[in-house]
């Protein structure tokens, strides 16, 4: 009968055992057609309701379907056991070898659903920093800002960060607002330097950069913080003092700015104070020597 089967490969063998677990499959769905078939007859031969009939002859033939089931899956379970570690061992092969990608993924989902930032922001990821200028499911790409964490102007440098990183790394976002912002910077002086009149130079030289805009940055604040529940901080420029390391006075800037401005803001205030101040112990020894001078008198 199987004389002319020649697409068979020639070392294609089946061994006894498989053979037996066909034959034991044969005659179980052989055997669950024939007393499917017999109760069907039965039930019609017996049952006079047309209801009652199509009920119970339904619900015979899932019943038969259902032990056919049960009775391959007892007859192939050792198999299918085998199988299924096959399929498991593969599976974990599959993750181990495309981990990066499904942290990648993983990562985009993250900050998709967080709402860590969006197109334009400026965000620090460990020591990468700089704005958003494309988002995909594997990679976020970034205009570098810099040098440094100070600086606030492009270095012309594209950076391609993978979104695996946002699984376990914290993201800063420096965009909280759209259209106002707070920054800040800080100027570092010697003890015996003369601080105070720095401290002083660099409060009227805020306060001046920003008395145009003020009072609608003052609004708005008030805006956001009502919006988000947030008690929102006075938005006035101030100076406060740090002591850093013995021997040092370090001048801490805040002050209002507008988004896009930090650098043109900072750098003009620094420009304005240096450029018309001397903060030499020098010039503090001189100002305290014409406060203690004797007042000349007239003839």
């Amino acid at each position: 009968m199987f004389e002319n089967v020649d697409w068979l490969p020639d070392n294609f063998v089946i061994s006894d055992a498989v053979l037996s677990l066909l034959a034991s499959s044969v005659i179980l769905v052989v055997t669950v057609m024939i007393l499917r078939s017999l109760t069907a007859r039965f039930i019609q031969r017996t049952v006079q309701s047309p209801e009652l009939r199509g009920k119970w002859l339904i619900n015979s033939r899932n019943g038969f379907l259902l032990l056919m089931l049960l009775g391959l899956v007892m007859i192939w379970g050792e198999e299918l056991r085998t199988l299924a570690l096959s399929i498991v061992a593969i599976a974990v092969a599959f993750v181990v070898a495309t981990k990066e990608l499904i942290l990648c993924f993983t990562g985009s989902i993250l900050k998709s659903g967080s709402r860590s930032f969006v197109l334009g922001d400026r965000i620090q990821v460990k020591d990468l920093r700089g704005d958003v200028i494309d988002q995909t499911l594997l990679a976020t790409t970034i205009l570098e800002v810099g040098p440094g964490k100070n600086m606030h102007q492009r270095t012309g440098r594209r950076i391609v960060i993978p979104n695996a990183l946002f699984v376990s790394e914290p993201v800063v976002n420096e965009s909280f607002t759209t259209h106002y912002d707070f920054h800040v910077f800080t100027v570092p002086f010697k003890r015996e330097d003369n601080w105070q009149a720095a401290q002083a130079a660099l409060l009227e030289s805020a306060n001046r950069h920003c008395a145009p805009y003020l009072e609608l940055v003052r609004r708005y604040m008030s805006k956001i913080g009502n919006q988000r529940g947030l008690t929102m901080p006075t938005v006035e420029p101030r100076v406060t003092l740090q002591v850093p390391v013995a021997g040092e006075i370090h001048l801490t800037v805040r002050l209002p700015v507008k988004v896009g401005e930090r650098n043109f803001i900072e750098q003009g205030i620094l420009s304005e104070v240096f450029t018309d101040n001397d903060f030499s112990p020098q010039s503090r020894s001189r100002n305290t020597a014409g406060e203690h001078a004797a007042p000349a008198v007239a003839e």
